[in-house]
């Protein structure tokens, strides 16, 4: 039996554990009467040592027997609601169980073609928060910037929202439209921002060559094609009279960890230490080293960062600071530092699931702190009015003097 099925199989027993723990009621405990339970199997299987499941049978039974539209119940649906309480229960808006519809769209989500507003959510500060929306997609067109606070969702508030739920409330058919009330510094009222839900094609990359010799890369997200398209774009300024390069992870939600250790490797030695995931367990540290062959090692490079740059963005940029001391500009960056795995469940759905933190070669821990920034330039909305941009502007009045 995989890995993935043994642990769905036992969340699964978990939740329907059973046996001595059932006991039936009225007004309180009804004494010396056991009542089957109803809707669910399993319930003599791994039934776990040293703990009391018996308040969850009470739970259960008195829904059984005491709720007006019993004939209704979707057993099913309450061993789901069940495991996503107890996940929940976590206080990590990272780890989420997924069904298997949601499933089905979270994977579609990382290939790079799904229907929605195109932009990347998180929780921070107990808030449901922007981190970017992506380049070309509704969400950016309506003016979504990283670092608002979503308040509402339509006519849902976000307070008590976990993140998937916010998440399936955003997204929807191309056409239809969603109302998001947004809480942004620096301005006196909220803002109502109504964004057409479209088809979105993530992008990847581009790349221009400016004056000065300069190649400046936009990366957007570190899906699969981004390793393809860095690999082209990487030929091409080998094959140019381009002699330093800015690269742009601002608004770069992040993507595949394997995508950013390849793409690190155009940039470090073979064999470099890029990032480390620190589990629980000291002794399983795992560290990820690069394996390209350094062909823009000699090029100086400067990075932009903001407050949307999170994830593999965040492992890039650090893993080039540390490692080639690499100047940061822009703004301090999210803060998404965790590492989460795809557990497959035995009817499909799923748990998403935090295994462990990354750490900078350094050993600096990403996740809730960020990566400060070497020069720190702000971007207004004065500054994006008038097709400005001062953080890019200083990225490359410092990469001449390299």
């Amino acid at each position: 039996m995989s890995r993935f099925a043994k642990i769905g199989l036992l969340i699964l027993f978990l939740i329907a554990v059973g046996g001595s723990y059932t006991f039936g009621f009225s007004q309180g405990k009804a004494e010396g009467r056991r009542i089957p339970v109803e809707g669910v199997f399993n319930i003599d299987l791994a039934q776990p040592a040293g703990v009391d499941f018996s308040l969850f049978w009470e739970a259960w039974l008195a829904i059984q027997e005491k709720f007006a539209r019993s004939d209704e119940v979707d057993y099913e649906q309450l061993v789901q609601g069940a495991i996503a309480g107890m996940v929940k229960s976590l206080d990590d808006p990272y780890s989420v169980f997924l069904t298997k519809e949601d499933t089905n769209t979270f994977l579609d989500d990382l290939s790079g073609f799904f229907e929605g507003v195109g932009m990347e959510i998180g929780i921070r500060d107990e808030e449901l928060t922007v981190i970017a929306p992506l380049e070309g997609t509704p969400a950016k067109r309506a003016g979504i910037r990283s670092g608002d606070k979503i308040l509402k969702i339509d006519d849902t508030f976000t307070n008590d929202l976990r993140l998937d739920e916010a998440v399936s409330l955003i997204r929807g058919p191309k056409g239809s439209t969603v109302l998001l009330t947004i809480f942004r510094k620096g301005e006196d009222s909220v803002l109502e921002i109504s964004v057409e839900r479209g088809v979105i094609e993530i992008p990847t990359l581009s790349l221009e060559f400016r004056e000065d010799n300069i190649a400046y890369i936009k990366l957007s997200q570190f899906s699969d094609k981004a390793r393809v398209d860095f690999q082209k774009a990487a030929r091409e300024i080998l094959s140019s009279d381009a002699d330093r390069i800015v690269l742009d992870l601002r608004d770069n939600p992040g993507g595949f960890l394997e995508v950013a250790v390849d793409i690190a490797g155009w940039f470090v030695e073979r064999g470099s230490i890029i990032v480390i995931e620190d589990f629980r367990e000291a002794e399983q540290q795992k560290t990820y080293t690069a394996k390209g062959n350094a062909q823009l090692s000699s090029y100086p490079l400067v990075i932009l960062v903001n407050e949307g740059s999170a994830s593999a963005s965040e492992i890039l940029a650090g893993a080039l600071r540390d490692l080639k001391q690499t100047q940061l500009v822009g703004k301090k960056s999210f803060g998404k530092g965790s590492v989460q795995e795809l557990e497959r469940l035995s009817d499909d759905s799923s748990l998403k699931i935090t295994v462990a933190n990354w750490l900078t070669p350094n050993g600096n821990l990403i996740q809730d702190e960020g990566l400060e920034v070497d020069v720190e330039v702000e971007l207004t909305s004065e500054d994006i009015d008038a097709e400005q941009d001062p953080q890019l502007d200083k990225a490359l009045e410092l990469v001449k003097d390299l």
